[in-house]
C-alpha cells in the first residue's frame, strides 16, 4: 500500500522552530517531485513548498520564503519541511503530497493534482 506519513508536528510559541517530516512507504521517494501544503480551519488549502523530483529545484510561497526550507533525504526516504520563525498564521494542518510526473523532475508546482498525499500533522504556534 502506497502511503505517506507525516510527524514532527506540535504546539510551539511564536518565533520557535518545528521540523516536519513526511515518510513514503510502499514505494520510494527517488524522482518524485514532494510539496507541502496546509489547511487552517475555515481556510482554504494553501500550498507551502515543493522540491523536484531531482531535488534541484525548490519553491516556497511568499508567506512562508526565508523561514521555511524543505529538503529531501532519498535515501531515508523522507522529505522534510524545516519551519523557523513560527508565528500564530502559520497554525494549521500541514499536508505533504507526492507526484511521479515527469515535468516535475526539474520543476515543481503547489497544486491540488499531486498523486498521493499524507493525513496531515497538526502545527500550532501559540503562547
Amino acid at each position: 500500500q502506497l502511503q505517506l506519513v507525516e510527524s514532527g508536528g506540535g504546539l510551539v510559541q511564536p518565533g520557535g522552530s518545528l521540523r516536519l517530516s513526511c515518510a513514503a512507504s510502499g514505494f520510494t521517494l527517488d524522482y518524485y517531485a514532494i510539496a507541502w501544503f496546509r489547511q487552517a480551519p475555515g481556510e482554504e488549502r494553501e500550498g507551502v513548498s515543493c522540491i523536484s523530483g531531482s531535488g534541484n529545484t525548490t519553491y516556497y510561497a511568499a508567506s512562508v520564503k526565508g523561514r521555511f526550507t524543505i529538503s529531501r533525504d532519498d535515501a531515508k526516504n523522507t522529505v522534510y519541511l524545516q519551519m523557523n520563525s513560527l508565528k500564530p498564521e502559520d497554525t494549521a494542518a500541514y499536508y505533504c503530497a507526492a507526484d511521479n510526473d515527469p515535468l516535475l523532475f526539474r520543476l515543481c508546482v503547489l497544486y491540488d493534482e499531486y498523486d498521493y498525499w499524507g493525513q496531515g500533522t497538526q502545527v500550532t504556534v501559540s503562547s
